[in-house]
């Protein structure tokens, strides 16, 4: 995985409203290519958050996969 790749939520982290299945961006890689720093976006664009994630946390997001969308819980926006 890379910069700017998009990645899968492998758990949830629900302190961040965030839901195993949320789709994020890989904003920077840490040299051990173990550790990530990935952005979650609303729809419109507003940062959700941005989490220092491993690779136990996150996957590639596969090319068959559909897409779909849900409310942001209330007390993560």
């Amino acid at each position: 995985m890379k910069e700017l790749d998009l990645v899968v939520l492998t758990r949830d982290f629900a302190e961040y409203g965030l839901l195993r299945g949320d789709i994020g961006t890989i904003v920077h890689c840490y040299s051990d290519s173990e550790g990530f720093e990935v952005e979650f976006v609303t729809a419109d664009g507003e940062t959700i958050a941005v989490l220092t994630l491993t690779l136990a946390d996150i996957r590639p997001r596969e090319r068959k996969e559909i897409l779909q969308t849900r409310q942001l819980a209330p007390s993560a926006a």
